[in-house]
């Protein structure tokens, strides 16, 4: 008796405490196993993000790349998460399971490249390629994750997976502090991450198949070929299509240069050490993770909408104060910026993975990070623009602020989805 009560509990599932990052939901042991793989996924994926930022100016200084053609590469690096959107598709069809493993694997072999990478064409060529992957991952990752919880503590389990995967940013943080002893600089951070590479193997084992798409499977509802999760994506829910991808590119149009371009703004505009910048980014990166925590909670309780759109309001005006703070105040500005990015961040990865039907919730998923990316391409584009006509990094981001200020009112109109059942949220087209 006492046994079969054990395995009703483990079946009902049971919350564990992780320290600063609270606790979890109450997960049933598969939710756990497919919890803790997902985040695996993202942790490296943000160690990868948050070192191009991070060594910015060291990578700058090795390749010898100009600082007028500086805005331009990083667009062109961030239009690697385009070829994403050929790739999520393919999870549609074949299942999150494989795809999540094949990205795995092609992400960290192209960012391993990086570190020997011999010039600024073949840098940016293996960024590129490492983001593909990159994107597609975190994509399915976050599908998975969505797919395999209760309705009720999903936005929670989407913020702690966007936590603990941010934990990748405490690591490049960390490491970064120590560019000037370790070998080769820059290029022996990047060696870090084939760790990966070692996980495949037991990944392979562990990792099950959604259950709502071995469902839509059995069902005979699955697309069969690759262009059907794209056709349905722009024909079936179009008006949440175009509003949840205007939200992604106005923000990352002022959001994404802004997170880039402040390690390499500490250094040489207040003249922070890499120690300086590195205990910054580890131990306020500790407060602003908070943020995808509270961000997933709140939004199970008081709804996706109604806090989305006030965390978005709030970081466009904390990255403008924190580009013009005066001497430490900076560091509260970044803090509190990181926090409620990170929040409305969350919000919309929820909504990427509530708005659409299990047939094609991947590639949308992966339409987002396009909309991101392109954004955040433009608006890298323009600050190398604003920076020739003003001289100034800070000015030129400032400036980009207006367009983050319009994707909250948008996300105002978006439908409520906390606590309903994805199915609920959103039907098949074809049983609409």
């Amino acid at each position: 008796m006492k046994s079969e009560t054990a395995a009703s509990a483990e079946e009902a599932g049971r919350s564990v405490h992780l320290g600063l990052l609270g606790r979890t939901p109450p997960f049933t042991k598969r939710q756990r196993r497919v919890f803790w793989i997902a985040s695996t996924a993202g942790f490296f994926d943000q160690y990868d993000r948050a070192l191009l930022s991070l060594a910015l100016k060291q990578i700058q200084a090795g390749l010898k790349i100009a600082e007028s053609h500086l805005g331009a590469l990083l667009s062109v690096i961030r239009l690697g998460y385009l070829l994403a959107l050929l790739m999520t598709p393919f999870a549609d069809v074949f299942g999150r399971r494989r795809l999540l493993l094949y990205t795995i694997f092609g992400y960290t072999i192209f960012t391993g490249l990086i570190a020997i990478a011999p010039g600024e064409r073949s840098f940016a060529a293996f960024e590129i390629i490492a983001r593909a992957f990159a994107g597609a991952e975190a994509a399915i990752a976050m599908v998975i994750v969505a797919e395999e919880v209760d309705a009720a503590n999903r936005g929670w389990t989407i913020g702690l997976l966007g936590a603990v995967s941010s934990v990748g940013y405490g690591l490049a943080a960390i490491v970064f502090a120590f560019i000037n002893v370790i070998p080769y600089g820059w290029r022996g951070l990047y060696v870090i991450a084939l760790v990966p590479l070692v996980l495949i193997i037991p990944l392979r084992r562990m990792l099950p198949e959604s259950m709502r798409f071995e469902k839509e499977k059995l069902e005979g509802l699955r697309p069969v070929k690759i262009w059907q999760p794209l056709a349905q994506l722009y024909s079936a829910y179009p008006r949440r299509l175009i509003m949840m991808l205007s939200v992604a590119f106005l923000a990352s149009m002022g959001g994404n240069v802004s997170g880039l371009m402040f390690p390499k703004f500490l250094q040489e505009t207040h003249h922070w050490s890499p120690g300086n910048v590195s205990s910054l980014f580890l131990f306020g990166g500790a407060l602003g993770i908070l943020g995808s925590i509270v961000a997933g909670r709140m939004s199970d309780l008081y709804g996706r909408r109604v806090m989305g759109a006030a965390f978005m309001f709030l970081s466009p005006l904390l990255t403008i104060w924190m580009y013009t703070a005066p001497g430490w105040s900076i560091i509260p500005a970044w803090i509190l910026e990181a926090f409620f990015d990170i929040a409305s961040s969350t919000i919309l990865a929820a909504y990427s993975a509530e708005l659409f039907p299990t047939s094609y919730r991947s590639t949308a998923g992966s339409a987002l990070a396009v909309a991101g990316t392109t954004g955040g391409a433009l608006g890298l584009f323009l600050e190398g623009v604003l920076f020739n006509l003003t001289g100034s990094h800070a000015r030129a981001i400032c400036c980009l602020m207006v367009f983050w200020i319009i994707a909250p009112a948008i996300i105002w109109f978006f439908p409520e989805t906390s606590g309903r059942e994805l199915e609920e949220i959103s039907p098949e087209a074809n049983l609409i």
